[in-house]
């Protein structure tokens, strides 16, 4: 049996992997800092962890030094966060041993290499993009192989789906001929993987995909991008990595996508928010706001560049009932009184907004509470004026303190910002906002405040979900 050993396993990337290896039968063992609901679940499924023990309530975390120690005999293989540090113990030993390692990218590259990929790209959406287009695929028969950076529900609440390979032959010699096979749709040619293709530190530029979904561009990740030229060209870099007959879907609205591809020679299909589809995707779509339509757009227009007919698309996005922190509605109980709890991943002021405008769109003029942790000190620092105004449609804001991202953080920056300060630019604009630096105090905050028909708006990329717990 071949061991494989990840450092960071309970990043929602890594972890998509761990799953990846431990259901196709290699003994996974690997370590985080901090213990999780991944890292536990990894455990359930058989791989050897290294953390602090689960935390019993939600807002418990616990830290552990890497130790070389934790390195099983005669590893295989070696896959590692791109924000783990180059002298991090267990690095070090394993290249020391002459152990293959990989970065995340490095290791989900070789995969695409080895499949056909579809990798869903942009600052926003990759994750639901690529939830609905896999969805569209499994109800087509094509049976995918899955790595997402969210849990969905119909892939049992996992970040990873592995798909078998189809039975029979690639037939017709060019990947054209292959988008026009309609033996596809039965499921007979080739192994499909679809993958979430992030950008930062140009992760990206490891992966052969054959089709590449362009969501949106903005800046993001000015940790390690100097600015939106330096985005662009990056993506640029990207688009290039196309086979000649690859395929392009992009998104015509946005207007760095369109200043970024308007001279491209590489097969593109743009889609639009003045598609004739629209209407019907708002009427089936169970997920909130126009950031999703334009989600459902691009994984629709992809499943048409396979020939995929238009009745499977539409009972699959139909069918979707959400990931993991996007939008998850709940119905939950303050004071025997009831009210809505949304808990979603928005951390990015842009995101806030298209959040908030979807809570505004489906629960009108019912008090929003938005609930908000800042997600990396650097992040917050780049982008403070625009998340000052993006609080604008809530009743109530509170913010607690941000996130600290191991490995992504600089002092000099970490310094110069915080949520509190956020908090009062905020109240300086008119709105009512309270910062409670300590989020396992936010609910006997609202114990007193919140009534029967609120909505409780949980958003952040980092610990704040569970919160819900508390609540």
């Amino acid at each position: 049996m071949k061991k494989i050993y990840f450092i960071g396993i309970g990043g929602i990337g890594v972890s998509a992997l761990a799953r990846f290896y431990l259901k196709k039968g290699w003994e996974v063992s690997g370590s985080d800092l901090i213990a999780s609901e991944i890292t536990e679940e990894l455990k359930n499924l058989g791989a050897k962890i290294f953390t602090p023990h689960h935390p019993a309530k939600a807002g418990g975390t616990g830290q552990v030094g890497h130790s070389a120690k934790n390195l099983p005999k005669n590893v295989d293989l070696l896959i590692y966060s791109p924000a783990v540090p180059k002298d991090n113990p267990e690095l070090v030993a394993a290249k020391k041993l002459g152990v293959k390692c990989q970065s995340y990218p490095q290791a989900l590259g070789q995969l695409t290499k080895k499949y056909f990929t579809i990798a869903v790209s942009g600052t926003h959406g990759k994750s639901t993009t690529v939830a609905l287009l896999s969805l569209i695929l499994i109800k087509a028969g094509l049976d995918p192989t899955v790595i997402v950076g969210t849990k969905v529900r119909e892939f049992g609440d996992s970040n990873c789906r592995v798909g078998k390979s189809p039975k029979g032959s690639r037939r017709g010699g060019t990947y054209g001929a292959l988008y026009q096979e309609k033996s596809l749709v039965r499921g007979g040619a080739r192994k499909y993987l679809v993958i979430e293709a992030d950008e930062w530190q140009a992760g990206f530029l490891n992966y052969f995909p054959k089709i590449i979904v362009l969501t949106n561009i903005e800046k993001e990740h000015l940790d390690y991008y100097k600015n939106l030229n330096h985005i662009l060209s990056t993506y640029k870099k990207y688009i290039k990595r196309l086979p000649p007959k690859g395929i392009l879907i992009a998104n015509k609205d946005d207007k760095n996508i369109y200043q970024l591809i308007k001279n491209n020679k590489k097969p593109t299909i743009f889609y639009s928010f003045k598609q004739k589809e629209i209407k019907k995707i708002k009427k089936i779509l169970k997920i909130p706001g126009q950031h999703n339509i334009y989600n459902a757009l691009s994984a629709l227009t992809v499943a048409r560049s396979l020939k995929i007919p238009d009745k499977i698309s539409f009972q699959a996005l139909a069918e979707y009932r959400g990931a993991w922190r996007r939008f998850e509605i709940s119905i939950k109980y303050l004071n025997t009184e009831p009210y809505t709890l949304i808990n979603d991943y928005a951390h990015h002021p842009t995101e806030i907004k298209a959040t908030l405008t979807a809570a505004r769109e489906k629960f009108g003029k019912h008090k929003i509470w938005a609930i908000f942790q800042p997600h990396q000190y650097q992040r917050t620092y780049y982008f403070f004026n625009e998340f000052v105004k993006a609080f604008d449609l809530a009743d109530e804001i509170i913010l607690t303190n941000i996130y600290d991202v191991a490995g992504r953080e600089t002092k000099k920056i970490s310094k110069k910002v915080s949520a509190k300060k956020l908090a009062e630019r905020i109240k300086k604009r008119g709105l009512s906002c309270h910062f409670i630096g300590n989020f396992k105090k936010i609910p006997q905050f609202l114990k007193k405040r919140v009534k029967s028909g609120d909505i409780l708006l949980i958003m952040g990329a980092g610990n704040i979900y569970k919160l819900a717990d508390f609540l």
